[in-house]
C-alpha cells in the first residue's frame, strides 16, 4: 500500500469510527451507513468536490446533499475532518469534537439529522427521505439557470455540480421517483445521485418490499447509469465520478453495492446495523477489525487533518480564488451583471421592483383573485430577473405562466427560461422550488389548494429552513363549485396555519392580492402560501373601506362603526369579507355599530404587538363572528368560546358555487343573522 493510500484509509475509519463513537454515546442513531460509504464520500471530497472549507456558502461551490439524513454523522465527521468554517471570514470550525460528542443531545450542532441554517456546511435539510433527492434538481436547475444568465465567454462564475448521497429509502419514496423522472427529462448532466444499495432497512432486507431494478427504472428515466460494485473499492469509485464527470447530457445514478455496518462481524449486513447502536463490545470488534486502537474514543489520528488540509482545503481554496477573481473582473467589465448576482445572493431586491404593480378600481363584478395575481406575478417577475417558477401542470388555471417578453420556458435547451413546467408532480416541485432558493433564486409552485396536502412535506421544510419560497394555492374553496368535494378543500386551510414560520395569506380582493405580493417578496425568511379564488371577487371601493395595505398587519379594520364602540365585529378572510361587509351594510343601516375586520393571514396579524390586536379586536366588544370557506378550527381564538363561526363542518358538494353557497350557509342573510344572535345574547 503506498503512503497515500494508507492516509486515506486511516481517514476513512477516522469517519466511520468518530460516527461510531458518537452513536455509541448518544445511544441512538445510525451507524450502519457511515461505515458502509465512509471510503465513497471520503472520495468524492478529497478528490473530487470543488468545496471551500474555509468559505462554506461560496456560491460556485460544488453541493453535497445527505438525501440519507439519518446517516448525519458521516457528515458531521467530513465537516469537522475538513475543518469547515462557520462562515466566510470566520476562524473557528463549524464543527468540534465536542460537538461530535455531543451528538443528538439537547441544543447541540449536531442534531440527529442535518438542519440547514444550523449547522454550516449543511446545504439542506434532510431526513424525510426522498426530499434531499428532491432539492438536488433544483440546486442543479438552478446551477444551470445561474450559468446562462451570468457566465460570459472567458468569464465563468457559475458551473458547479450537484452530489447527493441517497439510501434504498430515499428511492422508495415517490417525491424521489417524480424529481428523478423530471432530472432526466430537463437532462441535468451537472447532477450526480450516489445510491448506496445496502439492501437493508428498518424492518429487515429490502426484498420483503423493494424488488425492482432501479438501474433500468433510470435508464428509463434518461440517467447516465454506472454500478460500483464494492463501496470500498475506490478505484472503482474514482472511475465512476470521472464518469460523470464526463457526462454532458444526462443526470449521473452511480449504484454503489455496500455492507451496511461494514466491519462489525455480529451486526454488519442486518437492521440491527441500521439504527441500533452497536454496543460496547460490538464497537471493540469493529475497529479490531479496522486496525484501530479499541479502547480510543474520537480519535483523529496524525496526518488526517493535513491530507483534508491538502485535499479538499487546496483545492477548494484555489477554485474560490479564482472566482474571486472573475467576479472583479466582471464588476470591472459588466458592473450591472455584478451587481445583480450580488442581489441575488444577498436576497435583496432590485430597486424599484415594486413601481409598476398595478392597482385596481373599485367593481362590483371583480375579478378572481388569481386573475389579479397573475397579473402581479407577471409585474413582479419583469423587474426581479431571478424570480422564476411554475405549475404542476395547472398555469392556465392558476395564471401563472410568465408572459412577458423574453420569459420562455426552462427546458433541456432553454436552462435560463423563467417558465418551469414540473409536470403532474406536486410533492416533487416542492421540494425543487425549495433547493431553487436554497441557491439563491426566488422561486414559486403553484396548484389547486387541495393539492396542498402532495406537498405538505417541502412546505413545512422551507418553513423549518426559512426559505422565502412562495406557493400560488388556488381554487381554495367550495367556491371550485361542480368539481364536488374531491376538489373542495376544507381542512387545508387550518392544516396550513398549523405550520410554524409559514405565512398563509387569503385576500379578500385583487387590492389585497397587491398587498400580499408585497409582503411575500420582501420576506427573507419566511415561506408563503397565497391562497386564491377560482370565482371572481368585488373589487372594494378603498374610498369607502380602509386601504388594502392593512394587510401587511395580518389584519385590519376595514369597515367601522359610525361612531362609538362596535357592538358586534365580523371577521372575514377571502370571499367570504364581502358577506362581512354586505352585513354590516344592513346591520349599519338598522342603527347598529358593527365592524369588520379583514384578516388574511393570521401569522402576520399575531406578530404585531398586543397594543395593535386589541385596537382591532377590543377585549371588550365579545359579540364576534368569523366566517372563512374551510374548517372552522382555530377561529375560536379570535371569536371566543360564545362567538359564532360560520365555516365548514362537512366535506363540500358537487353543485353550481351559488347552490353551495345557499346549502353551507355562506350568504349575507347567515352572517346578517348570525350578528343579530350574538348582540341578542348580550356578549357586547
Amino acid at each position: 500500500m503506498t503512503a497515500g493510500a494508507a492516509i486515506d484509509e486511516l481517514c476513512i475509519n477516522t469517519i466511520r469510527t468518530l460516527a461510531i463513537d458518537a452513536v455509541q454515546r448518544a445511544k441512538s442513531g445510525h451507524a450502519g451507513a457511515p461505515m458502509a460509504m465512509a471510503p465513497v464520500v471520503h472520495t468524492l471530497w478529497q478528490r473530487f468536490l470543488r468545496y471551500d472549507p474555509a468559505d462554506p456558502t461560496w456560491p460556485n461551490r460544488d453541493r453535497f446533499v445527505l438525501s440519507a439524513g439519518h446517516a448525519s454523522m458521516m457528515l458531521y465527521a467530513v465537516l469537522h475532518l475538513a475543518q469547515v468554517q462557520s462562515g466566510p471570514g470566520s476562524d473557528r470550525p463549524s464543527l468540534t469534537l465536542d460537538d461530535l460528542k455531543r451528538f443528538r443531545q439537547l441544543d447541540s450542532r449536531t442534531p440527529g439529522h442535518p438542519e440547514f441554517g444550523f449547522t454550516p456546511g449543511v446545504e439542506t435539510t434532510t431526513g424525510p427521505l426522498g426530499q434531499g433527492c428532491g432539492n438536488s434538481v433544483g440546486m442543479a436547475m438552478a446551477g444551470r439557470w445561474l450559468g446562462d444568465r451570468y457566465n460570459r465567454p472567458g468569464l465563468t462564475l457559475f458551473d458547479y455540480d450537484v452530489y447527493v448521497l441517497c439510501s434504498d429509502g430515499d428511492l422508495m419514496e415517490g417525491v424521489a421517483s417524480e424529481a428523478a423522472s423530471l432530472a432526466g427529462h430537463f437532462k441535468l448532466a451537472n447532477l450526480c445521485w450516489i445510491y448506496d444499495n445496502n439492501t437493508v432497512t428498518i424492518e429487515g432486507h429490502t426484498p420483503l418490499a423493494f424488488s425492482e431494478n432501479v438501474a433500468v427504472r433510470f435508464l428509463g428515466y434518461g440517467w447516465n447509469v454506472l454500478k460500483v460494485e464494492d463501496a470500498n473499492d475506490t478505484a472503482q469509485i474514482q472511475n465512476a465520478l470521472r464518469s460523470f464527470r464526463q457526462t454532458e447530457n444526462a443526470p449521473t445514478l452511480i449504484v454503489v453495492n455496500s455492507v451496511i455496518g461494514y466491519g462489525a462481524p455480529h451486526k454488519q449486513n442486518t437492521a440491527a446495523a441500521h439504527s441500533d447502536p452497536l454496543g460496547e463490545e460490538e464497537v471493540r470488534l469493529a475497529k479490531r477489525f479496522y486496525g484501530w486502537p479499541e479502547d480510543a474514543q474520537f480519535l483523529v489520528p496524525d496526518g488526517v487533518y493535513e491530507r483534508f488540509r491538502e485535499g479538499v482545503g487546496r483545492r477548494g481554496r484555489e477554485l474560490h480564488e479564482a472566482w474571486d477573481a472573475a467576479m472583479r473582473t466582471c464588476r470591472e467589465r459588466h458592473p450591472d451583471l455584478a451587481d445583480e448576482v450580488e442581489r441575488l445572493l444577498g436576497r435583496e431586491l432590485p430597486d424599484g421592483w415594486d413601481v409598476e404593480l398595478p392597482s385596481f378600481p373599485a367593481d362590483e363584478k371583480g375579478i378572481a383573485t388569481r386573475d389579479a395575481s397573475g397579473k402581479l406575478l407577471n409585474a413582479v417577475a419583469a423587474k426581479v430577473p431571478w424570480l422564476i417558477g411554475g405549475s404542476a401542470d395547472l398555469a392556465p388555471s392558476t395564471k401563472t405562466k410568465l408572459t412577458f417578453n423574453a420569459a420562455g420556458d426552462l427546458g433541456p435547451e432553454q436552462p435560463g427560461g423563467r417558465n418551469l413546467h414540473f409536470g403532474v408532480r406536486e410533492h416533487a416541485m416542492g421540494s425543487i422550488v425549495n433547493g431553487l432558493a436554497l441557491s439563491g433564486l426566488r422561486p414559486f409552485g403553484a396548484t389547486f389548494l387541495i393539492f396542498s396536502d402532495y406537498m405538505r412535506p417541502p412546505i413545512r421544510l422551507a418553513a423549518l429552513m426559512e426559505l422565502p419560497v412562495f406557493h400560488v394555492l388556488t381554487h381554495d374553496s367550495i367556491g371550485v363549485g361542480e368539481d364536488g368535494p374531491t376538489h373542495q378543500p376544507v381542512e387545508q386551510l387550518v392544516g396550513l396555519r398549523a405550520i410554524p414560520g409559514l405565512i398563509v395569506l387569503r385576500p379578500a380582493d385583487a387590492n389585497e392580492v397587491a398587498e400580499a405580493y408585497r409582503v411575500v417578496m420582501q420576506s427573507r425568511r419566511q415561506p408563503a402560501c397565497l391562497v386564491l379564488s377560482r370565482q371572481a371577487l368585488p373589487v372594494f371601493d378603498r374610498a369607502r373601506y380602509a386601504p388594502a395595505a392593512g394587510l401587511a398587519r395580518g389584519a385590519y379594520v376595514m369597515a367601522d362603526a359610525q361612531s362609538g364602540r362596535p357592538e358586534v365585529i365580523l371577521i372575514g378572510t377571502g370571499s367570504e369579507v364581502r358577506l362581512c361587509i354586505a352585513a354590516y351594510e344592513r346591520l349599519t343601516a338598522e342603527g347598529v355599530a358593527a365592524r369588520v375586520v379583514s384578516m388574511p393571514s393570521w401569522e402576520l396579524f399575531e406578530q404585531q404587538d398586543g397594543g395593535y390586536r386589541d385596537s382591532v379586536l377590543p377585549p371588550a366588544v365579545t359579540a364576534r363572528v368569523a366566517v372563512e370557506q374551510g374548517s372552522a378550527i382555530g377561529w375560536d381564538r379570535y371569536v371566543g368560546s360564545a362567538g359564532s363561526i360560520i365555516g365548514m363542518h362537512t366535506f363540500g358538494s358537487s353543485a353550481p358555487l351559488k347552490d353551495l353557497l345557499t346549502k353551507f350557509g355562506f350568504t349575507p342573510e347567515k352572517v346578517y343573522e348570525a350578528a343579530k344572535a350574538q348582540i341578542g345574547s348580550g356578549a357586547a
